[in-house]
């Protein structure tokens, strides 16, 4: 690989790391969004037996405790980068960045400390400092987790084997590593407060486009969708939920870095009655709100534009296919199976659909619609959009109901205008394959060895989401149409030697399978 690609992939494994801790906020937010909304005074009034002691208890205890995770982010971030970009003993990763966690804020407070820098409590606020597991230190926030898990990342993947004298021969190994990452920390922990006034400014900066009305909504949602195919959309969407370029909002007298503590505190705290619920479709419009749009009305009507214009002798064997690749956004939010069916193979097309998706999102911005958290699902829309008063949920339908027409009809005719090979629309007689829904992993593994190549040509396997992320001594070995066959619904090569196979949400499994096969004999 070149520095080039190195550096690709280097940031596309960063992106993919972040996927770990939204993972865990994804249904924990669901939680929170549904006891958040039952304990609001104006639902118990609606719903009298809400208020009954108990259940009301429940209710409460069930939101504290699941805000426990969303006020300890930056661990679990540390936890994921960690996890999620070390190659090596990613257990002993996980390990020290839970330790270069806590030298960052303690070697910090120290500077602050030592330079008078240390503010007082009425003050902490103001400055960008605050208490995190009582240390008294500069709001890092998700950005210090980050920090430390690629501390410990790299430190694990270069010393893990580390040898010393027979002397200290007792710390080689997996224990030099959370050793050295304390002295790794200390020295980044003296830096970080010299620069983060400079990064801090460069971030505002940076979010005076992005939060400028209308033009930032529109680029968000462009960014966001066209990174998909790199793997990247990840850090994009965490630089806005969790740093400056996201906007610094002051709340009820507390000051929140990126939108997505500051809607947490509006959520899950203080509710629609406060008069901080007018801030939320601010909030929202670079959250879930959009990504409802695509899993909820675009998508489904493109999976039945593909339908319609499959060829006839092939729909009842696309119909499970796409019927597939509509419900797991729907009912999952991974839209990349439906997305790299048609991404590849007519990206002016992609660009269209990206293009809707932004225009829609920048109609919602304008109706102040105030719906949604993470994920885009059918539940979502329930819980962050019904159940909770002052949404104008219902702009959701207004925008999404029009979008889909349009994305229907206009898809339909590009499919069938220039031919686009969209499932179903083959010319030989083809068996579609039913490996995937039949969870016949160790079939789709064999063949997926076979066509890379055999297991002497694959260097490193490695699953994001949705896809294979394989790394090959040679690519140009590599039989695509024997990788078909295992039931994948996209194929590309986003570096050289580095291939990418799509399998949807069942990735997981396919690769554990992978793994087997790979530790057996050779395929």
């Amino acid at each position: 690989m070149t520095k080039r690609q190195k550096l690709n992939e280097a940031i596309q494994r960063f992106g993919r790391s972040l996927l770990l801790p939204i993972a865990v906020m994804a249904p924990v937010g669901m939680i929170l969004g549904l006891t958040g909304a039952l304990v609001q005074s104006y639902m118990i009034e609606k719903l009298p037996f809400l208020g009954t002691p108990t259940l009301n208890t429940i209710l409460i205890s069930l939101r504290d405790i699941a805000n426990v995770i969303f006020n300890n982010t930056p661990i679990l971030f540390a936890m994921g980068v960690a996890y999620g970009v070390s190659k090596k003993e990613k257990g002993i990763a996980v390990f020290s960045s839970i330790i270069s966690y806590l030298i960052l804020n303690a070697t910090i407070n120290v500077w602050l400390i030592a330079t008078g820098n240390l503010a007082s409590a009425e003050e902490m606020a103001q400055v960008g400092q605050g208490m995190v597991l009582g240390i008294q230190t500069l709001r890092l926030d998700v950005l210090g987790g980050i920090i430390s898990g690629l501390i410990a990342a790299i430190l694990t993947d270069r010393y893990h084997d580390k040898e010393l004298p027979v002397a200290f021969a007792f710390f080689s190994g997996k224990k030099f590593v959370p050793i050295v990452s304390i002295g790794v920390t200390i020295i980044v922990g003296l830096i970080v407060p010299f620069i983060w006034q400079y990064v801090t400014k460069a971030l505002i900066s940076m979010s005076s486009l992005i939060l400028s009305g209308y033009i930032g909504v529109f680029l968000n949602i462009v960014m966001v969708r066209l990174l998909i195919p790199f793997g990247l959309h990840h850090v994009w969407s965490a630089m806005l939920r969790f740093t400056p370029a996201g906007g610094v909002y002051t709340i009820a007298g507390e000051e929140f870095v990126g939108v997505l503590p500051a809607l947490n505190k509006i959520l899950f705290d203080l509710g629609p009655s406060h008069e901080a619920w007018e801030m939320v479709p601010s909030l929202t419009r670079f959250m879930a709100q959009n990504q409802m749009l695509v899993t909820l009305f675009m998508i489904p009507a493109i999976g039945l534009a593909m339908y319609k214009t499959a060829y006839d002798k092939n729909k009842k064997f696309v119909k499970g296919i796409i019927l597939t690749m509509v419900l797991t956004p729907f009912l999952g939010n991974v839209t990349e199976p439906m997305e790299f069916s048609f991404l590849f193979i007519a990206p002016l097309l992609y660009i269209w659909y990206v293009f809707l998706a932004a225009s829609g999102a920048v109609v919602l911005a304008a109706l102040k619609t105030g719906v949604g958290y993470i994920r885009g699902t059918i539940f979502d829309f329930a819980i962050f959009g019904l159940m909770y008063e002052n949404t104008k949920w219902y702009n959701i339908l207004i925008v999404g109901i029009p979008l889909a027409i349009i994305t229907y009809f206009t898809f339909s005719w590009a499919i069938k205008k220039f031919n686009i090979p969209t499932p179903g629309r083959e010319e030989d007689d083809i068996e579609y394959n039913a490996l995937l829904q039949e969870k016949r992993y160790d079939e789709i593994a064999k063949i997926v060895i076979e066509a890379l190549g055999g297991r002497q040509n694959i260097v490193n396997v490695e699953n994001c989401v949705t896809r294979l992320r394989i790394d090959l001594k040679d690519m140009h070995i590599v039989d695509k149409e024997r990788l078909k066959e295992s039931g994948t619904s996209g194929i590309f090569f986003p570096a050289k030697n580095h291939i990418h196979i799509v399998f949807g949400p069942s990735v997981e499994f396919v690769k554990n399978a992978v793994d087997s096969a790979l530790q057996g004999k050779v395929v």
